[in-house]
């Protein structure tokens, strides 16, 4: 079944439903206008206007346009009633992702926190409500040099590689009631081979949970169990791949309880042919060819201005012919990946980088002189044993929260060294965590062997990294090229690897690049995935295939013709080591 989005036509932002893997009929949205206020204490009488959830303060979208300071308290306020018959047993306050750390007050009590900007958290309201009107409060701190969380690329003094720092909800906020007893959490395990869905789950309450299996009316599976797992036969269901991404619904049942989710049956594997290791989906060598992908948007920073803006931007990019996105440095909503789930777009995954300042001799100097650090110098490598910590905590939730991604194929854990520590036993304890995905242990540079990428970060020189034939070929970062497009820049400031004055010139020399580096590392080296850096430009950043206003730079003919080409450089090289 082939799945199609829906769009809420709504004054409220990103009114969709935010979570369409765990989705029930009770929805209350938060998003919207709130009260806010910015102080110096961590207590306030009085609020300095409104603010538009979920934007950060510091975006215009958000009607503040502030820089929250790492000595202040940011402040939410909202009064809400709920309607008739919306409480079931239980409320609870679900936030896609707020940064960095909050408190939350229902009438002016305590009803629970949060740690770490860039996974979803909820909290249940159910004992503090109170009939009629209810004062929701959340009070926000974050530090954007803080060495104890993730942080990714913000910056309070933006600039090159690192943009503006944002705080506070960032992510879609809304209230949902479930009974006293109801599914908490479910984890799907599809086999390829077998044609089976193992299912994984907790309840709050003991009974007995009821899973279906469904294309549209037609009931392909059903079962029930009282244990925590249960095991469908699917094998009328469809493989998902990049080319027929094949989902189907899945229903629970638990007492009262009723959820809609769904699953793809797919998996992700290394194989090897002639001697090479090749990225493989459903048994099948695959080539990922993909774009490195931020995740920042013009006027709303990490969010974006509508939800079906991300849903056009991801069908452009499979428009163009690229099968692969990098989401570096940055978690989306869970709408975004549901849509690269619908649209057959794989999904390579980035922890979010935190630690001690980044010395620019590390992570600039040392790959161009090969040097090989210690990532068991946590003094050198800047990471105490609270961020370490901090470190696996938000890796388990990040894993947790997108386990059931259909299309999301590969966790990277470390980016060219930034916060990098332990890198093999870090990949290990993540595998073992998720052992249905490959992992990326250190991209770019600093690498210790393990994991099931090669990876390689190549700028300012020629492409010419050799397969060790121990692990897949990838070129995980390449290209930036860059180029200024009158009208379309985000301010005057330009930073980019390589600058091209025009249009012609810049084809040019993207199309000599996958032509003369590109395609003969496929042949001669078995090359398996390329992401080229980037989509689009971010602030001063120009090296974007489209401008931060999303206008393309490249004609798009020319970037499918090469697209269509690498694909056949790539099936005609895994055919020839077939024969071979």
């Amino acid at each position: 079944m082939i799945f199609q989005p829906e769009f809420e036509d709504s004054a409220l932002p990103l009114a969709e439903y935010p979570r369409p893997q765990c989705k029930r009929a009770s929805y209350f949205p938060l998003n919207g206008t709130w009260e806010y206020a910015i102080r110096n204490t961590p207590t306030t009488q009085s609020y300095d206007g409104e603010i538009l959830v979920p934007y950060s303060p510091e975006t215009e979208l958000s009607g503040v346009n502030r820089q929250l300071k790492k000595d202040e308290y940011l402040f939410y306020r909202k009064n809400f009633s709920l309607p008739e018959g919306f409480i079931q047993g239980r409320v609870f306050l679900h936030i896609g992702a707020c940064d960095q750390v909050c408190k939350v007050f229902l009438n002016g009590a305590l009803a629970g926190g949060h740690e770490g900007g860039y996974y979803p958290f909820s909290i249940e309201l159910t004992e503090g409500l109170q009939t009629g009107e209810n004062e929701l409060l959340i009070v926000v701190r974050d530090d954007a040099d803080s060495e104890l969380y993730g942080r990714g690329k913000q910056k309070y003094k933006r600039g090159g590689i690192w943009y503006t720092a944002t705080s506070g909800i960032w992510q879609s906020a809304w209230l949902e009631s479930t009974p006293v007893n109801y599914l908490k959490n479910f984890r799907f395990y599809p086999d390829v081979n077998a044609k089976t869905l193992r299912i994984r789950y907790r309840t709050q309450g003991e009974g007995k949970l009821t899973a279906r299996v469904a294309d549209g009316d037609n009931t392909l599976a059903v079962g029930s169990s009282e244990s925590g797992e249960l095991l469908l036969d699917v094998s009328e269901c469809k493989e998902w791949t990049t080319e027929t991404p094949e989902l189907y619904k899945v229903f629970f049942s638990f007492g009262e309880d009723e959820v809609e989710s769904y699953f793809g049956l797919r998996e992700f594997s290394v194989r090897e042919k002639g001697g090479y290791k090749y990225f493989a989906l459903n048994g099948k060598p695959v080539f990922h060819n993909g774009l490195l992908d931020q995740g920042y948007f013009l006027g709303g920073a990490y969010t974006p201005s509508s939800n079906r803006a991300i849903y056009e931007e991801i069908k452009a990019v499979r428009s163009l012919g690229f099968n692969m996105l990098r989401k570096h440095a940055k978690v989306e909503s869970a709408l975004w990946y549901y849509y690269c789930d619908i649209l057959g777009v794989l999904v390579w995954q980035d922890m979010v980088n935190g630690g001690g300042q980044y010395p620019f001799w590390r992570i600039a100097l040392c790959p161009f002189f090969n040097l090989r650090l210690n990532d068991k110098n946590y003094k050198l490598m800047k990471r105490n044993e609270a961020s370490r910590k901090q470190y696996y905590a938000e890796a388990y939730a990040l894993i947790d929260a997108l386990f059931n991604c259909v299309s999301l194929c590969l966790w990277t854990p470390f980016n060219e060294a930034w916060g990098q520590f332990d890198a093999l036993e870090v990949c290990e304890k993540l595998k073992k965590e998720d052992p249905t995905r490959l992992f990326d242990h250190a991209s770019g540079w600093q690498d210790k062997g393990g994991g099931d990428v090669c990876s390689r970060h190549i700028y300012f020189r020629k492409a010419r990294p050799k397969n060790d034939k121990k692990r897949v070929l990838a070129l995980t970062e390449f290209g930036g090229y860059s180029r200024a497009v009158e009208g379309h820049t985000f301010s005057d400031k330009k930073f980019g690897y390589k600058t091209f004055k025009s249009a012609a010139a810049l084809e040019n020399a993207y199309e000599k690049l996958y032509r003369e580096e590109v395609f003969p590392l496929v042949e001669t080296q078995g090359l398996c995935a390329t992401v080229y850096t980037q989509l689009t430009d971010i602030e001063d950043e120009i090296n974007g295939l489209f401008t931060f206003d999303r206008v393309p730079k490249i004609d798009g003919e020319k970037i499918r013709a090469l697209n269509r080409e690498l694909y056949g450089v790539f099936e005609k090289t895994v055919s020839k080591t077939e024969v071979e």
